[in-house]
């Protein structure tokens, strides 16, 4: 009898063939400048940690004292028995430092748009989604059934050439963006995208993962960078990247986060989110509201470390975020440059097909505000180091 399974093991060589098979490293310490990865102490340019605050001693702090008094797991989905007061207040602290009228928490980022996309529109109705949107945009518009039409990254006209071609073929139609796009590190001009989403009366969405505690007023996010406050009908992001912990949110139109609590899936059918992690995500928004030290420390490092690597001869790409990409080109290679790094004590991973097109793989460099300026130093020393080995810069 021929073996079922043989097509996965035949696809997972072919992975290793073609040098796109991800080998995932293990971490044995809390996240920082430096970690132990693998047994080995390494200094750290990989992790989504903007702010250094997932280890923050207010935020370790907080969870201990939560857990002391709610225990650790709600143990019953949000509209049963799940919604603690603590929820709430997060909710409401969120919409706060969003400057918004409400806002919804799920269990990550993920979930956010896996629950808001099919809550909105259904399978008589189009998303049009731009053409590099995150895996879990694009998971959320299969779920819900629509029609998905891509427009050109980043490309106002490109919308508003197929809104003006297929909007009155759909009772009801969305546009979605990711604010700051996690791959490339540049920022959607979501202030031309809402111009034309308004001429077509479509409901307007963002993804603002990578914007959250990165860019707007003290990390207020992309609709404050672009002043759209009231303008944008839902933003979706995450609280494990700047926030350092983990969960989702939906924030927005107040009639657009009503429904999400009738309809959300993930909201009305999956465990709320736990103790520990909302009282850690009330302590990041404390951190944030008292002070833009630890965003203004972002962008410090992030300025200077971008422009020695440029000065290096390294292609970093379109990026305009701390997220950098180092431009390679192919997969093995990429992969290659990742080993040597981290045998040389640094910590970036390679990045490929099918998360990049194919001729477009990188190592992502992600710069925190933990990040000393010895720590950029040392690690512009070791991609000088292995760049000039691997013949990637003179």
């Amino acid at each position: 009898m021929a073996n079922k399974l043989q097509w996965i093991q035949d696809e997972i060589q072919k992975l290793k063939d073609d040098g796109l098979y991800n080998r995932i490293r293990t971490l044995s310490s809390p996240q920082g400048a430096w970690l132990v990865v693998d047994g080995k102490r390494v200094l750290n340019f990989c992790s989504n940690n903007y702010l250094g605050m997932a280890n923050h001693p207010r935020i370790v702090q907080a969870v201990q004292e939560a857990v002391k008094k709610y225990g650790v797991g709600p143990a019953a989905v949000r509209s049963i028995a799940g919604t603690m007061d603590l929820h709430l207040e997060l909710e409401r602290r969120l919409a706060a430092f969003k400057g918004v009228e409400a806002a919804i928490t799920f269990q990550s980022g993920f979930t956010a748009n896996l629950g808001t996309i099919p809550a909105l529109v259904g399978k008589d109705d189009a998303v049009f989604s731009d053409e590099l949107n995150h895996a879990s945009i694009i998971d959320g518009c299969r779920l819900s059934g629509a029609k998905i039409i891509r427009y050109a990254h980043c490309n106002p006209q490109d919308l508003d050439r197929v809104l003006g071609e297929e909007r009155l073929k759909f009772p009801r139609a969305m546009v979605i963006t990711d604010g700051v796009f996690s791959m490339d590190g540049d920022i959607a001009p979501l202030d031309k995208i809402y111009e034309v989403a308004q001429k077509y009366d479509v409901i307007l969405m963002v993804d603002d993962a990578h914007g959250e505690g990165v860019i707007g007023k003290g990390g207020r996010g992309i609709v404050d960078h672009f002043s759209l406050h009231g303008k944008v009908d839902v933003e979706v992001g995450t609280l494990s990247k700047a926030f350092g912990v983990v969960g989702g949110v939906s924030a927005g139109n107040p009639v657009v986060v009503e429904w999400l609590r009738q309809r959300g899936r993930p909201f009305l059918f999956s465990s709320a989110m736990t103790v520990p992690d909302v009282a850690a995500c009330l302590a990041a928004v404390d951190i944030l509201e008292e002070s833009t030290e630890l965003v203004d420390k972002l962008w410090e490092n992030t300025r200077y470390f971008k422009a020695e690597m440029r000065r290096l001869g390294f292609d970093t790409g379109l990026s305009a975020t701390p997220i950098t990409p180092i431009m390679l080109g192919e997969a093995p290679l990429a992969q290659q440059f990742s080993r040597e790094l981290f045998e040389n004590g640094l910590f970036a991973m390679s990045i490929g097909f099918p998360t990049v097109p194919k001729g477009k793989a990188r190592i992502r460099v992600m710069i925190s505000a933990a990040h000393a300026r010895e720590d950029l130093d040392k690690g512009l020393e070791i991609f000088a180091r292995v760049g000039r080995k691997l013949g990637v810069i003179l």
